[in-house]
């Protein structure tokens, strides 16, 4: 068997599900109960992964920003996203964190299989070359794959309940207050605004920045009103 799992399809329904259940699991231990502010490695410890920061050199594909060693449990972090605001470094804490929840074999991690390298583009090959995917005719698993690591990681920052909470009385068409709920929630501006925005609270017209509370309506809608 492999490190990794054969493809599937999540339904937004199932990562938000499996999102919750980690969650869940964590407030059951005291030194891991979540907090927000997020800090997305109290997960990886939780889990039993290392997570370290080093330099990820760039490969003929540009850069990598982070991977997985499943073989020893390990997180690697590029270094120069240091750089990067707090909440992107969560992000991509938590979106390997996904990668780690939907992607991996947990039953054959600690195996003698190999150490391997899942990187956020890949596709199995063989159990003794790294885990990497750029095959143009697999692109839409390698989109779907990716979707569904960042998908659980927006799940896992900013559960519903919490960010529901977080938005009660607050005007959510200014943008003040939604940099105060990312500052608090320890997400970026633009995470928070897709969470919303996926949640159907919001919506931004494209190359705009006004915001509209509840989702746009389609355009076929639209027309139809205006010939009332």
């Amino acid at each position: 068997m492999s490190l990794f799992k054969p493809y599937r399809f999540y339904s937004k329904a199932e990562i938000e599900c499996k999102a919750n259940d980690l969650l869940s699991e964590m407030e059951c231990k005291p030194n891991f109960a979540p907090k927000w502010p997020f800090d997305a490695s109290l997960v990886a410890d939780f889990l039993d992964l290392g997570v370290v920061w080093d330099f990820i050199a760039p490969d003929d594909m540009g850069p990598i920003a982070a991977r997985i060693l499943p073989s020893v449990r390990l997180v690697e972090i590029n270094e120069e996203i240091l750089n990067k605001p707090p909440g992107f470094q969560q992000s991509t804490i938590a979106h390997e964190i996904g990668h780690w929840i939907l992607h991996i074999n947990h039953l054959e991690v600690d195996g003698t299989i190999k150490q391997l390298e899942l990187d956020f583009n890949f596709e199995p090959a063989s159990d003794s070359q790294p885990f990497v995917c750029r095959s143009s005719e697999n692109f839409s698993k390698i989109q779907s794959i990716e979707w569904q690591a960042q998908y659980f990681a927006s799940c896992l920052l900013m559960p519903r309940m919490i960010l529901q909470e977080k938005c009660q009385d607050r005007d959510l068409t200014k943008w003040p207050n939604l940099y105060e709920i990312a500052e608090e929630l320890g997400v970026t501006i633009s995470n928070l605004n897709h969470r919303l925005k996926d949640l159907g609270l919001i919506h931004i017209p494209q190359g705009t920045r006004e915001i509209y509370l509840g989702s746009p309506v389609p355009e076929g809608q639209m027309q139809l009103f205006a010939q009332q």
